[in-house]
C-alpha cells in the first residue's frame, strides 16, 4: 500500500501565490456553480422556488411539515442544538453514523474537551479531515458575502473574475433579503444581505436544551448569540452543511461498510440547520453541492485542489498539547488509503472483531435502512419546484458532465471502474431542474443521490468479490 504524501507547513514552496487572494481558482468554480440563485427573481419559476424555499423552511423549522426524522421531533430538536457546534477538528459529532459500536469507539478517542481542545483517532485521519474540510470550507465561505453584497468580507471588493459572475447571469446579490422583505441593512435584517430564516420567518420555534458540551443552552443562543451570533452572517450557502457533508463523506470513505449511514448523518446534520432556524432549504442544498463537488475533485487528485498548504483547525490537539500545524497533501487518494488502514487497526483492536462485523452491529438511530432512505429522500430536493426546465425531465450523463464524480464511489468500492461508478450515479440521480441544476458540471452534483448510489455500488462490488477470490 502506498503511504500518503503529506508535508508540514515548513515546506513553504507549496503555498500557492494566489492562496491569500480574494478568490482562489476553486472558489471561483464554486461561485459560478452557486450563482444560479442570484438570478431566481428574473423568472416566474425562480420566484416560485424562492417562495417555496421560505415556506418549506418555515414548515420544517416550526414542525408543521412532517418529516420522517430518525428521532422523535423533540429529540431531533435537541440534536439540532448539539449539532450547532462544529467538531471540524475530528468529526466526532458526526461519528455516531458509524453505528453504535464503531461510533462509540471513535468518539471515545476523538473528543472535544472544550472549544479549543480536542483529540484525534490517528494523525493520518486528523490530517485528512483537516485538509479536506479546509478546501470545502474555503469554497463554501467564499459565497457568503459574495452572494450577500458582492464582496469578499462585507466590504472588500471581489476579484475581477468574480465580479463578472453576476453580470453573466443577470443576477443580483441579496436575493433572499429582497425576496423576503428584509433587504440588507433594514430593520432586523443582516447588515450585508441574505438574512437568515430566524430574521425572515413570520414565526420561529425557539426552545431550550443542552449544547454539545452538555451545558444548559437555548436555540436562540446559537442564532443571536452569545454562543454564536449569526445576525450579520449571510445565509447562503450553509457552511455547517458543507462541513457536515464533507466530514461525513470522509468517514464514509474510511469505513465503506457504513457509507450509506454516514450519508444519512450528513443529510440529518444539514437538515438540523433548518430545524434550529439558521438556514433555508436552498442553503443546505448549496452547502451539500459544494462539499460533494470539492471532495470528488480531491479524490481525482485535481491539481487545483491538492498540493497546497492548508491549516488545520486552530485549536489545541490534546495528544501533543500543541496547536495543530498546517498540512499539505499532494496525493489525496494515498492519504485516504493510509488513514483508512490506520483507522481500521484502531477500530478492530477496540472492537475485537473485523470492522465489517462491528459495523453490522447497530442499535442506534441509523439501524433501519427503510427509515434512513425515507429521511434522506426528503432532503434530496426538499420538494422545491423546478427552475430549469431543460434539465427537469432529462437524465444527465454524469460520466460526460462530471467524470470525476465517480471517485466518490470507487474510493470506497475499488473493484468498481470509474465508468461503472458514473453509470450508477447517472442511474440513481435525483430529480432534475432544481435551482442549481442548470446543465453545468457543478449543477449535476446537486442531483447526486449518494445514498442510493452507494447501495448499488456495494451490491455490484459484492458480486465481483467471488470472481476476484477465484482468480487469486
Amino acid at each position: 500500500m502506498r503511504r500518503a504524501t503529506i508535508h508540514g507547513a515548513a515546506i513553504l514552496c507549496l503555498l500557492l501565490p494566489g492562496a491569500a487572494a480574494a478568490q482562489t481558482a476553486t472558489n471561483l468554480v464554486a461561485l459560478h456553480g452557486l450563482a444560479p440563485v442570484s438570478a431566481l427573481q428574473k423568472t416566474q419559476e425562480g420566484k416560485a422556488a424562492l417562495a417555496a424555499n421560505l415556506q418549506v423552511t418555515g414548515d420544517i423549522q416550526f414542525g408543521t411539515q412532517t418529516q420522517p426524522h430518525l428521532l422523535a421531533l423533540d429529540e431531533q430538536r435537541q440534536l439540532a442544538l448539539r449539532d450547532c457546534f462544529i467538531t471540524d477538528g475530528n468529526a466526532t459529532e458526526l461519528a455516531d453514523g458509524l453505528g453504535s459500536r464503531l461510533g462509540a469507539i471513535y468518539q471515545a478517542k476523538a473528543r472535544y474537551a472544550d472549544y479549543k481542545t480536542f483529540s484525534n483517532v490517528t494523525q493520518s485521519v486528523a490530517d485528512l479531515l483537516g485538509y479536506t474540510n479546509n478546501i470545502t470550507k474555503s469554497d463554501s465561505n467564499s459565497g457568503k458575502y459574495f452572494f450577500a453584497n458582492g464582496t469578499t468580507d462585507g466590504k472588500a471588493p471581489v476579484s475581477e473574475a468574480a465580479a463578472g459572475i453576476f453580470a453573466a447571469r443577470g443576477g443580483v446579490p441579496d436575493v433572499f433579503g429582497k425576496a423576503y422583505d428584509r433587504p440588507a441593512g433594514s430593520k432586523g435584517a443582516d447588515a450585508f444581505g441574505n438574512s437568515r430564516p430566524f430574521q425572515t420567518l413570520p414565526r420561529l420555534y425557539a426552545y431550550r436544551g443542552d449544547d454539545y458540551f452538555k451545558r444548559t443552552s437555548h436555540s436562540l443562543d446559537w442564532l443571536h448569540g452569545p454562543s454564536q451570533n449569526l445576525t450579520d452572517s449571510p445565509s447562503y450557502p450553509s457552511g455547517h452543511t458543507t462541513y457536515g457533508y464533507t466530514e461525513s463523506l470522509v468517514l464514509a470513505l474510511l469505513v465503506p461498510e457504513r457509507y450509506q449511514q454516514m450519508i444519512v448523518r450528513a443529510a440529518e446534520y444539514g437538515n438540523n440547520r433548518i430545524v434550529v432556524g439558521a438556514h433555508y432549504a436552498m442553503d443546505v442544498l448549496g452547502g451539500r453541492t459544494v462539499a460533494l463537488h470539492a471532495v470528488a475533485h480531491l479524490l481525482a487528485n485535481d491539481p487545483a485542489y491538492v498540493g497546497q498548504i492548508r491549516k488545520n483547525p486552530a485549536v489545541i490537539n490534546e495528544m501533543s498539547r500543541q496547536t495543530n500545524d498546517a498540512v499539505a497533501i499532494t496525493d489525496y487518494r494515498a492519504a485516504l488509503e493510509t488513514a483508512r488502514a490506520d483507522l481500521a487497526l484502531v477500530l478492530k483492536d477496540a472492537c475485537g472483531e473485523a470492522v465489517a462485523a462491528c459495523a453490522a452491529t447497530d442499535t442506534g438511530r441509523f439501524r433501519d435502512a427503510a427509515t434512513n432512505e425515507a429521511f434522506y429522500n426528503t432532503t434530496q430536493t426538499y420538494g422545491l419546484p423546478v427552475v430549469h426546465a431543460n434539465t427537469a425531465n432529462t437524465v444527465e450523463d454524469v460520466g460526460k458532465l462530471a467524470p470525476e464524480a465517480g471517485y466518490l464511489l470507487t474510493a470506497a468500492f475499488p473493484s468498481l471502474s470509474l465508468a461503472e461508478a458514473n453509470a450508477i450515479l447517472t442511474e440513481t440521480q435525483g430529480p432534475g431542474g432544481g435551482f442549481l441544476d442548470d446543465g453545468s458540471a457543478f449543477g449535476v452534483y446537486s442531483r447526486l443521490n449518494l445514498y442510493a448510489a452507494a447501495g448499488k455500488a456495494a451490491a455490484l462490488a459484492a458480486t465481483k468479490r467471488p470472481q476476484q477470490q477465484t482468480t487469486r
